[in-house]
């Protein structure tokens, strides 16, 4: 065996930008493509966005303005401004910021000095621009690489900070924003931070009663009960009950949305279970109490401790270093706020109780069921290959940096199955494989997941039988073909995950795989194309006699091509579920009985597929009907 040398020519040490685009992921997390809250461009946003917050908390601004044109980023706030001497140093030099100094920021999310210089090194083009007292100092750069500094200038504008960035193409690949993470991401800030103005291509974010408007926007239908908002020192939250399945938390620290939650959140679910037991004098288990939860919990931290950069989840185990734990801290203050709601308000306690109790008896019927369930689920994983299963996982306990990309690819038949199996990362990416289309579980209750063998299946491959905390993969995509028996089974799977497992959907975990459509190429060069479009694109590139392959299953995709598609440049379209309409009337609408409206609706966004041709064609009308009656249609939705 070859020796390799070591000597002092390995050894080299890299300057800040070196290494933040050399290990992007240590400073912000994934680079993504835009279809996921936490990519990277939105980490960018946020970085820039926690110091404009930051000004705000500390009394001085409540305006920010926030243009995204194209994939140019302007953020402005109006605050103190950056102190002019240290413009460059606080965008260019690592471990240099006022948060250092717990007297001028005392509860900040940032207190590293690294935030903006991540976003100044992983921008192709950057400028900040800091005005105080009628001066202006500007400086730009292009990955992180100081090109400008511009002498003082005199001014007019008001006191504040302007962050202007290009993410950087060469780490961003085929990205875009997408508008709803956007508003996501701003509407948080302003419901902790009530008083303060977003605007948002010239459009406002305000809010008045912070977690109480964050819950009535989060709700899916009406709440079982008005939603309980309590406020203390340092901590807030809101609470309500719905009928669905599934526990729904939204936890914050200093204002920072942490997605995984950490020791406060979990602080928070133990001290709910155990106020209502104690209130109502009952030994029920905590999960019949919680079932149906939705609620959000903001506290502020001195000095927090997250297990990442990106800082998802709190580690914190006291509310200060040396001072009251996370536990106490947020045990006595629900102990005490929540018990004293339920006592003046005997109405929503019968509620409450009334759904407690729906879900204890409704636990005990399924109990049998279960037990059969899962030791199904356990010979199905030892005896067939419905599962092809990877070797990391979400929940595992051991920390490694990949567990975010973790993926588990719900397809349908072997030959799918097969293609991206043979090429598919074994570390990180898992298959599931469907025997045929799911059944519509519209309307159903959750004994049809223990009962359906594909159901109870998926349930157990995803490990969410008893909540998202043994989740075992950060995306569940479901990779179908482009045609309708595909958009079907796609439908179907959606109608499961709303149904029973809301919490999954709305916390940015199931995706639909984008595969292309055709593939355009000539001697030189081969193009692959996900619309219309881009083949038009391509023929124009490489000349009208191209060779055009339409792809009309995934199973025709080999395998040796497919790697490209579910690798670095993987393209997701995420599952999101907006204000516009309820989950279950949208539910109602699709997958329930066929209805004149639906059948209108149908019939106009029918999209027709120009590449079958048959030797006799069939009528529109009974094509049409057929597929109605089937529920067997591509919808332009």
């Amino acid at each position: 065996m070859s020796e390799t040398s070591y000597n002092e020519e390995n050894i080299r040490s890299l300057d800040w930008k070196e290494h933040i685009r050399l290990r992007p992921g240590m400073y912000i997390g994934k680079l993504g493509d835009g279809s996921s809250f936490d990519d990277g461009i939105y980490i960018l946003i946020k970085e820039v966005l926690d110091n404009c917050i930051d000004e705000f908390v500390m009394g001085h601004g409540k305006k920010v303005e926030v243009t995204i044109e194209g994939q140019r980023v302007e953020v402005r706030d109006y605050g103190r401004g950056v102190p002019l001497g240290k413009v460059i140093d606080v965008v260019s030099k690592i471990n240099t910021g006022a948060k250092y100094d717990s007297k001028a920021f005392k509860k900040s999310v940032g207190l590293n000095g690294v935030g903006t210089k991540a976003v100044n090194a992983l921008s192709g083009y950057f400028k900040i621009e800091s005005i105080r007292d009628g001066q202006m100092k500007r400086a730009e750069f292009d990955r992180g690489v100081l090109r400008k500094d511009e002498k003082l200038v005199k001014t007019d504008e008001a006191n504040g900070t302007r962050v202007v960035f290009d993410p950087d193409e060469q780490m961003f690949k085929q990205f875009q924003f997408r508008v709803p993470h956007i508003e996501r991401l701003l509407w948080n800030y302003c419901y902790l931070n009530t008083g303060l103005t977003i605007f948002y291509n010239g459009q406002k974010y305000q809010s008045k009663n912070g977690l109480l408007d964050l819950l009535e926007v989060k709700m899916d239908g009406e709440p079982l009960y008005p939603i309980i908002h309590l406020i203390g020192d340092d901590i807030e939250v809101a609470i309500t009950h719905a009928n669905h399945y599934g526990e729904e938390y939204y936890s914050f620290v200093n204002g920072q949305h942490t997605t995984q939650g950490g020791t406060h959140q979990g602080a928070f679910r133990e001290a709910v279970a155990k106020t209502i037991k104690d209130f109502y004098k009952k030994d029920w288990e905590a999960g019949d109490v919680r079932t149906g939860i939705v609620a959000a919990v903001a506290v502020k931290v001195i000095e927090p401790v997250f297990e990442s950069q990106t800082k998802t989840k709190l580690g914190s185990l006291e509310v200060e270093p040396g001072g009251q734990s996370m536990r106490s801290f947020v045990g006595d203050f629900i102990g005490r706020e929540l018990n004293n709601y339920l006592h003046k308000n005997p109405e929503v306690a019968d509620i409450l109780q009334q759904r407690i109790l729906n879900n204890e008896r409704e636990r005990k019927e399924l109990s049998g069921i279960r037990k059969l369930a899962r030791d199904r689920a356990k010979k199905a994983s030892l005896h067939n290959r419905k599962l092809r299963d990877c070797r990391i996982h979400l929940n595992d306990p051991k920390k490694d940096d990949r567990k975010e990309a973790t993926t588990l690819f719900i397809t349908e038949g072997d030959s799918a199955s097969g293609s991206i199996t043979k090429c598919r990362d074994v570390n990180l990416q898992g298959v599931f494989s469907l025997k045929g289309k799911p059944l519509n579980c519209y309307g159903l209750t959750k004994k049809v997941v223990y009962e359906n063998e594909e159901f109870n299946l998926i349930q157990a491959a995803l490990n969410i039988e008893d909540g998202m905390d043994g989740l075992r993969y950060n995306r569940i995509v479901i990779a179908t073909d482009a045609d309708v028996d595909g958009m079907h089974i796609r439908l179907l799977l959606m109608t499961f995950f709303l149904q029973f497992f809301p919490d999954l959907v709305k916390n940015d975990h199931l995706y639909i795989l984008q595969t292309p459509l055709f593939r355009v190429r000539n001697k030189k060069e081969t193009i692959y194309c996900y619309s219309d479009e881009e083949r038009q694109h391509a023929l124009g590139k490489l000349g009208k006699s191209a060779e055009i392959t339409r792809f009309k299953g995934l199973g025709e995709i080999s395998p040796d091509e497919f790697k490209n598609f579910i690798g670095e440049d993987i393209r997701l379209e995420p599952v999101m579920i907006t204000k516009e309409a309820s989950v279950q009337d949208l539910l109602g609408f699709y997958m329930g009985k066929n209805t004149p409206h639906r059948q209108e609706f149908i019939i106009e966004h029918l999209k027709v597929e120009k590449d079958l041709v048959e030797e006799k064609p069939e009528h529109p009308a009974r094509a049409i009907a057929r597929k109605l009656e089937a529920n067997e249609v591509e919808m332009d939705v």
